[in-house]
């Protein structure tokens, strides 16, 4: 041990450039690259102890571990918690070889830079939380006023397809009073029918965009449901889907607009039988929690990407092939929902596919 003032003095000088030097790599930390900080700070504290040739060092953080390569947990230990927002998220470990040292050959001053540093890692820590906070907040508020722009582009898109959608019917109509060519009659009858569906997408547009009149008023919401699924019964037959319904009670009353609330329904459980497999499962539950009325719609498909999980909401965003589909499902969905106070999440099913989750306030 250091036993006279020159020895002393040497040790200080140690734990005060180890200190520097740990200041030094916080401050110049890139938070991408976190882990080569942590390694450099690491070796910084092998250096600063007074057995700095046998001196090991562990450091755990969160998802990352460094350690020095003859770190065990056998050997005679010092150790600091690193916290974050004063809770515990990492641990500095610093050790001599069990067989030749003991606790009382570590220095009181190396107890001391040992805490500092943990304490320095830890305003790291916190710091990149809150960088990676505002970064986030961000990019959420970007993402609404990109929506807030496209809805108000899409609310004008959709009133000036809707007066050229009508006229088409409406004189497709007339033609079909005036022709009697059988395979002419078909060709109307294929204008007809793929102007109603344009006319559906510029309904959705007009959902999205928040240009629909609500109508909020008390409902039962079981025999809504229960309407929704007959409407449904050809598609879940023709992949031999087996549904299962699980409702709390017999009367759950909701304030809701019945259009909306009915178009939230079908699109998420047509989603469902879309993505389940072929004899697949998808259940519909609604459960009374607290002071709110839950509605949980699972399917068996592959699960969606965590890759695109923050995407799904986004209008015009679709996994489907083209033509199959207007990427407007779920920015509806999403957009009804919140007007109605209620939110949506979606987590994985188990073993496999989505569980889509809605929370509204009970009546």
């Amino acid at each position: 041990m250091a036993t006279t003032v020159k020895d002393k003095l040497k040790e200080r000088i140690k734990e005060l450039t180890c200190l520097y030097e740990v200041t030094s790599i916080i401050a110049n930390t890139d938070f991408d690259q976190l882990e080569t900080s942590l390694e450099a700070i690491v070796y910084c504290l092998k250096n600063a102890w007074q057995f700095d040739a046998v001196t090991q060092v562990y450091l755990s953080l969160g998802k990352y571990t460094v350690e020095t390569e003859g770190f065990s947990d056998t050997m005679t230990l010092m150790h600091s918690d690193i916290k974050v927002f004063n809770k515990v998220n990492g641990i500095i470990k610093v050790g001599y070889p069990e067989d030749r040292y003991f606790y009382a050959d570590f220095l009181e001053e190396e107890k001391d830079l040992l805490n500092n540093v943990a304490i320095a890692i830890g305003n790291l820590l916190e710091r990149k939380h809150i960088r990676d906070s505002e970064a986030e907040v961000k990019r959420q508020m970007e993402r609404t006023d990109r929506l807030h722009i496209l809805g108000e582009i899409t609310a004008g898109i959709a009133h000036e397809l809707n007066t050229p959608l009508a006229n088409i019917l409406g004189f497709t109509e007339l033609l079909k009073e005036r022709v009697g060519d059988a395979g002419a009659l078909r060709d109307l009858d294929k204008i007809v029918e793929n102007t109603i569906f344009s006319r559906e997408i510029v309904k959705k547009l007009m959902f999205f965009a928040c240009e629909m009149p609500r109508e909020m008023q008390p409902l039962e919401l079981n025999p809504i449901i229960e309407s929704t699924l007959k409407l449904l019964t050809p598609s879940l037959r023709a992949k031999n889907i087996k549904l299962t319904k699980k409702f709390d009670s017999k009367n759950i009353r909701l304030r809701a607009d019945k259009v909306q609330i009915t178009q939230v329904l079908f699109n998420l459980v047509m989603n469902a039988i879309y993505y389940s497999p072929i004899k697949g499962e998808v259940e519909v539950s609604i459960i009374e929690k607290g002071k709110k009325i839950r509605i949980c719609i699972s399917d068996e498909g592959e699960g969606i990407d965590p890759k695109i999980e923050d995407k799904i909401f986004e209008p015009f965003f679709t996994t489907k092939p083209l033509g199959e589909g207007s990427g407007l499902g779920l920015s509806v969905v999403h957009g009804i929902i919140s007007s109605h106070k209620g939110t949506i999440v979606h987590k994985p099913n188990t073993p496999k596919g989505t569980i889509f989750i809605l929370d509204f306030p009970k009546l």
